[in-house]
């Protein structure tokens, strides 16, 4: 029988806010611009790391399917720009502050562990007003590395002074349950619009939504 839960640690793109669909949309859009479409399923690739990783890079796809370079520096802030406009119409995903105040209620741990860097996850919980809800914030800047290394979540479970088998994570991204498995730590997915058609064999549940979690039930 697995320890009592004593902590959860929360993904943030795709699963606090829909950050990620914002962003292959600004993709799509470039693609088709250039003639090419841009498949959720190839850009889901990177979806809970980075494109740095060699999971999937949008601009060495689009580079290799029109054979021909670009001025990714001009690209990026017009991107930047329209995914900015997106993103102003965002808002917390279903069950989010219904899990954090149950979870603030039983008396758990609560973190974040994101591969983002830690101006952009600042940046959202300014907007949203989340500071206090958490008792720790991991990014990429902590740890130099991002999912599916365990490196995030083993360093958020620490912050929190809870064993991995104490934890709990909630994720919505493939690289972010590898990460998860790779911890040790139990891992409920919320797939969001760029993951549900993947296989998250390997998840402790798999859920709709936050909205149909209930941490009381889970310790019980």
């Amino acid at each position: 029988m697995p320890p009592p839960i004593r902590a959860v640690i929360f993904d943030f793109d795709g699963l606090i806010v829909d950050t990620e669909s914002t962003g292959y949309h600004t993709w799509r859009e470039i693609f088709s611009q250039h003639g090419h479409e841009l498949p959720v399923e190839r850009y889901a690739q990177a979806v809970g790391t980075d494109f740095l990783t060699g999971a999937y890079d949008p601009k060495r796809d689009l580079e290799q399917l029109t054979g021909r370079d670009f001025d990714w520096a001009a690209i990026e802030i017009e991107r930047k720009i329209r995914e900015g406009e997106l993103r102003k119409h965002l808002h917390l995903l279903p069950g989010v502050a219904d899990r954090l105040q149950e979870a603030d209620a039983l008396g758990l741990r609560i973190a974040i562990a994101s591969s983002s860097p830690r101006v952009w996850i600042d940046s959202w919980m300014d907007q949203l007003g989340l500071h206090d809800h958490f008792h720790h914030i991991s990014t990429v800047d902590d740890t130099g590395k991002v999912k599916p290394d365990p490196s995030l979540f083993l360093h958020a479970a620490e912050k929190l002074g809870v064993a991995p088998e104490e934890a709990v994570i909630f994720e919505d991204s493939l690289n972010g349950l590898r990460a998860a498995m790779a911890a040790g730590i139990r891992c409920i997915v919320a797939p969001g619009p760029m993951t549900r058609h993947l296989d998250f064999t390997g998840a402790w549940k798999r859920v709709d939504s936050l909205a149909d979690v209930s941490l009381k039930a889970l310790m019980s």
